[in-house]
């Protein structure tokens, strides 16, 4: 099994973070290898709804990674469940409120199955970086206005 989590604090009110990462259209925005990502079905945001995403993989290729959201829990919680794609993590966002900031835990799961459990190291890498970039959500949030 491989898992990573990392986490940041955040100076804006926990409501407006979860409604930033809810909306899966977003990660481009703050995810870097993310090409695209388009609503496949359900609502945006909303529990049950899948997104169609591609990342940039090994030597450039593109990666499908789509996911769907399984868990919603407003303004704390957010899990996901990735479905297409060579690694099939489940994760999520876990949010707390610190006064007017916010803490967000990334988190990341996998379990391998097959050949891909000889990889474990190189998924449990590619996994770590993967929730390190919080800190660039962190700047493209605090970037944005106050919402009021």
């Amino acid at each position: 099994m491989a898992f990573a989590e990392y986490e940041v604090v955040v100076e804006r009110d926990a409501m407006t973070v979860y409604r930033f990462l809810q909306d899966g259209l977003n990660l481009p925005s703050w995810r870097e290898g993310v090409r695209n990502v388009e609503l496949r079905s359900g609502a945006v945001g909303a529990k049950g709804a899948v997104y169609q995403q591609t990342l940039t993989g090994p030597a450039g290729r593109p990666i499908a990674a789509d996911f769907q959201i399984t868990q919603l829990r407003p303004g704390a919680e957010i899990q996901f469940q990735v479905v297409a794609g060579p690694a099939r993590p489940h994760g999520g966002y876990y949010l707390s409120t610190e006064g007017t900031c916010t803490r967000v835990r990334f988190a990341l799961e996998v379990r391998p199955k097959g050949l891909a459990g000889l990889m474990d190291f190189m998924i449990q890498r590619t996994m770590k970086a993967e929730v390190a970039q919080l800190e660039r959500l962190k700047e493209v949030l605090e970037a944005r206005p106050v919402e009021p």
